[in-house]
């Protein structure tokens, strides 16, 4: 494997790393660059291009784990707490379960045609451009005087109504952390509150996700691209971490519409060179 291929798995791991968690669409972004520029399908095979782009989401994943450890052990109660901590509310591992549910069974039962027939350019378009909607309105038409300044303080209610507003992310282009960041904020979480209960609820549905396709895919793995995924792995990981932390210190001061604005920006130029 050549110099050129491994450039092309770190840039791509770039692209993931960056655009994974902030409201842009990791998956539009990885389409676009790829379908118009590297186009690794021409030197892997369909099915190894496909499965290095899951291998660098978990690099991605990596990254909000080693963020949120002390989040993560705390819901799988592997954290000793003390008598006063025991009676501070926190996040509870069932309502992030329950924020799940409604994307983890929509993912399953339409994964095929999703990757069949959702997968293009032109979908890509459609959803950065609705995506962007949704964020605008839910900068324009939030509660005045939010009252949940905090992750802890979500309800089962609303862990449900945001994992319903998850669905639209199962469209190409429409971002799992702008859908699920604007419902949060519709509901009257603050910025913050609902992009750590966005990537809080990342890790086990990308996670699950990577592994099943993972799974389907095994038998496309080889040393021969041993190297590429490890760079793209890498690559996505390192710079997941810079983003996310960048991210949650912004996303308070400049909310989403900054980022709408961008996803529209896009998806015009594109629409002007592809078409």
């Amino acid at each position: 494997m050549d110099l050129l291929i491994i450039l092309k798995a770190i840039f791509l791991g770039i692209v993931e790393g960056l655009t994974e968690f902030a409201p842009v669409s990791s998956t539009g972004h990885m389409i676009i660059v790829d379908d118009m520029w590297l186009k690794s399908e021409e030197f892997l095979t369909k099915y190894v291009a496909n499965t290095f782009k899951v291998v660098i989401q978990l690099g991605s994943i990596m990254a909000v784990v080693i963020i949120f450890k002390d989040r993560f052990i705390d819901l799988l109660g592997l954290k000793r707490r003390t008598s006063e901590a025991v009676t501070q509310k926190r996040l509870s591992l069932s309502k992030v379960v329950v924020g799940l549910i409604p994307a983890g069974i929509l993912g399953v039962l339409f994964e095929d045609y999703i990757d069949e027939h959702l997968f293009s350019i032109e979908t890509v378009l459609v959803g950065l451009v609705v995506g962007a909607l949704l964020m605008i309105a839910a900068d324009l038409f939030s509660p005045k005087n939010k009252k949940i300044e905090s992750v802890d303080q979500i309800t089962y209610k609303q862990a449900m109504v945001v994992g319903l507003i998850q669905c639209f992310s199962l469209w190409p282009g429409f971002s799992r952390s702008g859908s699920t960041i604007s419902g949060g904020v519709l509901l009257g979480l603050s910025h913050r509150a609902a992009a750590d209960f966005t990537f809080i609820m990342a890790v086990p549905i990308m996670f699950g996700a990577s592994a099943l396709s993972l799974l389907k895919n095994w038998q496309y793995f080889s040393m021969d691209a041993l190297p590429f995924f490890i760079a793209g792995f890498l690559s996505a990981f390192v710079f997941a971490l810079i983003s996310i932390r960048f991210f949650l210190k912004l996303i308070n001061r400049v909310k989403l519409i900054p980022f709408a604005i961008y996803r529209i920006v896009l998806a015009l130029v594109i629409y002007v060179i592809y078409f």
